[in-house]
């Protein structure tokens, strides 16, 4: 199953990181230099929810993101009680 967002798309996204050593030119030193670029992934924070889609309760993946701005409607809570047992 992929890392992606059910509503907004977010997915993995490749991207850089970069590795300096030294002292800033601001703070006295000679400046920063790059000492290595390797490759890394942006990972969205991706949670399985149950929620309502198309009127059908379905786990979901979303993003967080979409759960705090209320893009999902959440399925309403169960009220079950236990059949009452026979007195004998």
């Amino acid at each position: 199953m992929s890392r992606v967002c059910h509503f907004t798309g977010k997915r993995t996204v490749a991207g850089r990181s970069i590795s300096r050593r030294g002292k800033a030119k601001r703070h006295g030193g000679v400046g920063k230099k790059v000492t290595g670029i390797t490759k890394r992934k942006f990972k969205p924070n991706i949670q399985k929810v149950r929620a309502v889609v198309d009127g059908k309760v379905c786990r979901i993946r979303v993003s967080a993101k979409a759960i705090r701005m209320g893009l999902i409607e959440k399925p309403p809570k169960r009220n079950y009680k236990p059949a009452e047992k026979a007195a004998s």
